[in-house]
Parts: structure tokens; sequence; C-alpha cells
């Protein structure tokens, strides 16, 4: 009965229309003024009274009969689930709901409806009208959406005011707005994810892999032997365990365990020391002191270099890996390093000459010995020289000059050249093998003071020559390396003189005169060569102490100028300084000092004492000056201890370098000092580094502006070393 009279208002509702025949029943004002109570209603949303089945209820619906109430209620319930009835019909309802359509198809989706709530009673009984009602349009939207596409095909479209198609509109906009919210989200999270994963792959392919003893930078220091008077230990640099970084090879002198230092028995060695731990590598018992160290000596049938160990009377060859002797020479009163020399005998190995002086101690002649590199035997005797000069050993070195001959240099005070094959056919009495080193250079040849003489003058004056060295960057870090490219670059350079203790000259190889000359005050240690300006000419760093102050200069060596210059407390200091190259194709100088002394105006300078200085306890500091801050010094470290000589490292896979001292560090007692070994790491010492400036800061207007310690920390921070190429400066 209830199914039947629902279809039965439905169709009395249905409008006539000219393409539809006559309707046999008209629908009543009531019902039309119903719908359009309900309508306005709806459109004004007008406050009413909740009814058991209406979502909101409107006063203007009570002008309607009890009869037609479930009519209005079919009306009135289409919004009741939020978009209206017509949504459910798709896109196609572009009609009014008074429309055939309709109004037909309503029929037909109630009367659905009224089944739906039949059954939905039956299953919960227990369950209250408004649950119900609940539970079955929960379920009736769920079943119906899942259509609403294919409905809207099947039915035409959204019409211009079809409710059904604005629902279906709504709705997809509002799920695209969805799945946009989502894939953005998404997208700020993945895209940071995968840049910050390629990140991390693109700089594990783009550093390179450093060896696991090399990742931690040598810091270390090693107590070795006792401190015996003030001369220099014997120092060599050398790769002796293969891990590509130069390790240390040491003279020690110590006291034996069973006896007391004044009862004089010692014990001499050679010590090598990783340049990475500091470890003992191996050691090398000796008869007498080790005066010099030498390495790098290469022969075609020893697959490890060779290290020579030369005393007072024995030239020892070792193998550089393990220490092991491979023969002795005995020679006697030796004086100077072995020089090593072009192949004499054919043999394909380098031979090596040195200076002794005779058994009988005469100070007037020098011996030059050849000696085999191959079998260690002598070639030929001795060579006697009588020289005039007074003063200390200078050389021997080799130099070739431009027609390729070969020329030995040496002398006390005064510096004289002789021939190389003249040395040979006086030792051998036959001529060289090879035609190159019978060869004689008609330039030099001709500074011959008499035909008869054999010595050629390269310096001769009322001053004594201090200092003889080639003009090549790093010749002093190289420490007695006898490395054969090395050494024979370094043999067709000009060099440095330093004579009359406080004139500085360069000679010119090619026709032994004076380039420039600069006066200073003396000079007390080996001048330093290296790059300060970008004249790519080396340029020289001197240090020299007079009344307690130290004062370190650079002096261009294209013209002799003063390039820069600073004054410091601190006695007398013989310690040579170290240039090293950086990566901005300058170089770095390296040297000892005490606190500086700075430039101020109307301030007279104190000096020292030198017997006050030595009072109180010296702290001694090491700085590093780079040409781009001239007006800057770093502080890299301090100490109480006295370096006697020093070296550098390097490690060529970090970019760094080990800057390695050999210090004497008193003790309370009367025995002898110890001798402290050790390595500072140039890039961890530059990160702890204290900004010194030379001068005080003073605002003057046109002035330059100082840099920032942020950009002064920056710069240093930043460099990094390499090993100089050594250039012949011709």
């Amino acid at each position: 009965m209830h199914l039947g009279r629902r279809r039965s208002n439905l169709l009395g509702r249905v409008p006539w229309s000219s393409s539809s025949p006559l309707p046999h029943t008209l629908p009543s004002l009531g019902t039309v003024g119903g719908e359009m109570a309900a309508a306005l209603s709806r459109a004004l949303k007008l406050p009413g009274k909740k009814g058991s089945e209406l979502g909101e209820y409107d006063p203007l619906t009570q002008a309607d009969s009890e009869d037609e109430s479930e009519e209005d209620d079919l009306v009135l319930n289409y919004p009741r689930n939020g978009l209206g009835r017509d949504s459910c019909l798709g896109a196609g309802s572009s009609q009014l709901r008074g429309g055939r359509s309709g109004r037909l198809v309503g029929a037909e989706d109630e009367a659905q409806d009224d089944e739906e709530e039949d059954e939905w009673r039956e299953r919960l009984p227990s369950k209250s009208r408004q649950d119900r009602d609940d539970l079955k349009g929960t379920q009736y939207w769920n079943h119906r959406d899942s259509g609403r596409d294919r409905a809207g095909e099947d039915r035409g479209g959204p019409g211009p005011m079809g409710a059904a198609g604005i629902g279906v509109h709504s709705t997809d906009a509002e799920e695209k707005r969805v799945r946009m919210r989502h894939a953005v989200r998404s997208a700020f999270f993945l895209v940071p994810l995968v840049s910050a994963a390629m990140l991390v792959l693109l700089c594990a392919f783009l550093i390179p892999c450093q060896k696991g003893t090399l990742e931690t930078r040598p810091q270390w220091e090693r107590a070795l032997g006792d401190a015996v008077g003030v001369t220099p230990p014997a120092l060599a640099l050398w790769d002796v365990d293969g891990d590509s970084v130069e390790d240390v090879i040491l003279g020690v002198t110590e006291w034996s365990n069973d006896t007391r230092p004044m009862q004089g028995n010692k014990i001499y060695s050679a010590v090598a020391l990783s340049a990475v731990s500091g470890q003992v590598l191996w050691r090398k018992v000796m008869r007498e002191t080790v005066m010099y160290i030498q390495s790098g000596l290469q022969y075609s049938t020893q697959q490890s270099p060779v290290v020579l160990l030369i005393s007072k009377s024995i030239l020892m060859l070792v193998n550089s890996t393990s220490g092991e002797n491979l023969r002795p020479v005995l020679l006697k009163n030796i004086e100077s390093q072995a020089v090593l020399l072009p192949d004499l005998q054919g043999d394909s190995v380098p031979d090596l000459l040195i200076a002794t002086l005779p058994a009988d101690d005469a100070a007037s002649d020098l011996f030059l010995t050849l000696i085999s590199g191959l079998t260690g035997a002598k070639l030929g005797h001795p060579v006697p020289f009588n020289l005039t000069g007074q003063g200390k050993l200078i050389g021997p070195l080799l130099h070739e000059t431009q027609q390729g001959a070969y020329y030995i240099l040496f002398g006390l005070g005064n510096v004289e050249a002789i021939s190389l094959c003249d040395i040979y056919t006086r030792a051998t009495g036959e001529l060289p093998i090879t035609l190159a080193l019978r060869k004689k250079d008609p330039g030099w040849e001709g500074l011959k003071k008499t035909n008869s003489s054999s010595f050629i003058p390269i310096y001769r004056g009322f001053e004594r020559v201090e200092f003889l060295l080639p003009l090549v960057a790093g010749y002093g870090n190289d420490h007695n390396s006898l490395d054969t490219v090395s050494n024979l670059n370094a043999t067709k350079s000009d060099w440095v003189l330093v004579y009359g203790s406080s004139k500085l000259s360069v000679l010119r190889q090619k026709d032994i005169r004076k380039e420039w000359t600069f006066n200073s005050a003396p000079i007390h240690s080996q001048p330093a060569p290296g790059h300060f300006n970008d004249d790519a000419v080396l340029d020289l760093f001197i240090q020299h102490s007079a009344n307690g102050i130290m004062k370190a200069q650079v002096v261009d060596g294209a013209h002799g100028h003063l390039l820069w210059s600073a004054e410091f407390v601190c006695p007398r200091y013989v310690l040579e300084p170290s240039a090293i190259t950086t990566s901005t194709g300058q170089s770095a100088f390296l040297f000892w000092a005490s606190d500086p002394i700075k430039a101020q105006k109307n301030i007279t300078k104190t000096t020292v004492a030198p017997g006050v200085a030595a009072a109180e306890p010296l702290i001694r500091k090491l700085f590093l000056l780079h040409p781009a801050h001239p007006k800057i010094l770093l502080e890299l470290t301090s100490t109480t201890d006295t370096a006697v000589t020093s070296a550098v490292s390097y490690q060529e896979h970090q970019k760094d370098a080990s800057y390695i001292t050999v210090s004497s560090r008193p003790t309370p007692y009367s025995e002898p000092g110890a001798r402290i070994v050790k390595s500072m790491s140039l890039k961890a010492a530059i990160t702890k580094g204290q900004i010194i400036r030379l001068e005080e800061s003073t605002k003057q207007p046109g002035g330059a502006v100082k840099p920032s310690v942020f950009e002064v920390n920056k710069f240093f921070r930043g460099l990094s070393f390499k090993r100089q190429v050594r250039k012949t400066q011709v």
C-alpha cells in the first residue's frame, strides 16, 4: 500500500508538455506550493524544527495538507545527504526537478529506497530509526557513488542547471585538489632526499681515496739519544717503508746503559724513523760519529736505493729499506759529503767523489778521492791540491757548463774550479772512457791565470767565502739527496755567494761575473731560495743577528733589492730557514725567532744585551711568512728547546708537508740534554696558528685596508704544499 501510494503521487506530479499526451491527473495547487516552499526554504536556509526524517524543517511547508506530507518529504529529502537526489543521476541531468525525466527516474529511485528501507528494518530490528537512517544513507551513497560516472554518461552529461552536474564537478575538483596536495607533499619530501643521495654519491666518486695510514696527519715527538755539543746531527730524508712519505734518517749519539757520561763510553748509530708514526724502522750501529747521511743512490742491480753513512774514516753503503750493510769504503780524515758524478767507468752506475785530508794533517793540502759507485773501490789514488786560502771548506760541488763540460768547485775561503777530466786523468793516468767527460769549456779554460795552472778562479778576494750553493728552489730542503735527476739539474744553475759574512751576490755561471751585490749585517745561516714576488726569479731569505736583535730579510733575486724585512728579539741563531712551495705558486718561508719588534714612529729601538737574554729561558717561535700577506706572520708553535737542524717531508696524497726538527732539550741535572725529534703537520699547525701583525694599527686617510682575521685565516687554511720541481736559474 505504501509503495503504491508513492507511485500514484509521483505520477500525478508529472507536468504536461506538448510532446506528451494529456495526463489523466493534474497536480494540485497544494503540491505545487509545497514544492516551491521547499525550494525557497533550501535557498534561504530558514530555521525550523528538526523532523524525524528531514535535515531542516521549514515553516512554509505547514501550508501543505497532511496527505501531501509524504510528497513534500520526498522532495525535501533530496539534500539530506549533501548533494541533492539528482546528483545520483550522474552528469546527464540538465532539467529542473519538475521535468518529466527527472520525476520518473526519481520515482523509480524512491521505490528502490523503500524496498531497501524495509530490508534494513528486517535486518536491524533493534536499532532506532535514526541509526537505521544513518547506516542506510552511508551504504546507499557509497553504493551510488561507485556508479556515478557511468550513470552520468548514460543520461546525457551535465546540463546548465542540473544539480547532478554540479555535484559531480565539485567532487571531481575536490579529488583533484587532494591528489595535487599529496603530489606536492611527496615532491617536497622526495626531491631533497634524492638530491642529498646524489650529492653523497658524487662526492664519493670525486674525492680520491687515500691510504689508511695517511688519513691522520703525522704529529709525533720522540726522544732519541743525547745532545752532545752544538754540532747539528746528520739528517737525511728518504722513503724507507714505501708509503710515499719521506722518512727521517738521523745520526744518534747516546750513552751505554752501564756507563756514565764522564767515562766516555758512547754508542753511535744511524736510525731510520717513520715520518708518519715516528717508530724506529731500522738502526745501524757505527764505530764513529755519523757526520753525513746521504740517500737515494740507485743501482740497476739493487732493488732498494742505497744510503751512505759517512763518518770520519769510513763510508758505509747500506740498504735503505732494511739497513743491512752492502759494502764499506775505508778512508781517512773525511771532510765533506759525497758528490754524485756521471758514470766514469762505463758500468751504468754513477760514481762518487769525496774530499779528504792527508794522514799527516797537512793544512795546505786537500785530497779529492774518486770512488766507484758499483764496487766502492777507489778509482786510482787521491789527487792532492795545495790550497792557500783559509776558512771553512766550500764544496765540493759538481757543475755542468752550457757547453756540457763538467767541473768540480771547491776551496778554503776562496772558490776554485777544476775540470773533472783533469781529476780523473791525474788519479788514474788515463782519459775518461766517454767522450762527453773529456770535454772542456773554452770559456772557462780561458779564465786560468797561467797555462800551467789547473785552477780556474771562481772567487778570489780578501774576504772569505761563507756559503756557496746552487740557486735552485728547494735545495736546502732536500737534505743531502743523491737522486740523479735532482743533482744533475742543480749542476746547471747560477750560484748564491755569501762572502765577508755580510755581502750577498749571485754569480752567473756563464761568465763567472756577479749579477748584483747586496750589503747586509753579518749573515749567520745559509740563505733559502724561494719565490717571493711574481717575476719567476728565485729570491733569497736571509737572517742575521747582532746585539740580541735578529733581522730577517728577503732580497730580490733578479736585482738585489730588499723586498721584505722584520726584526725580532732573539740572540744569535744559526738554524737555516726553509722555503716551501705552496698552491699559490709562491713560497712560504719558515724560520725561528722570538717576539717581533713592531715598527712604531718616534720610538727608540731597544736592544737586549746578550748576557741578559741568556739568563732567562728564551721562548723560540716558529713563524710562517707568505708573500700574499707580508705584514702578517703566522706563529705555528713555540718552545724553550733549541732546534739545531730541520727538514721538510712532503705528503703528496694530502698535499701537506711535515716540518721535522731536531732539538736539544736541557735537563735539570749535569748530564747532557736529550735530543728530541719532532714532526709537525703544517696544515694542522696552520689551523691552530696565531696571527701576528708586524705593524701597529694606525688609522691614516687613504691607507691600505688591513685584512680581517677571517680573511687571513681563510687564506692560510686554504694553502696546500707541494714538492718544488728543481729548475735551474740560468
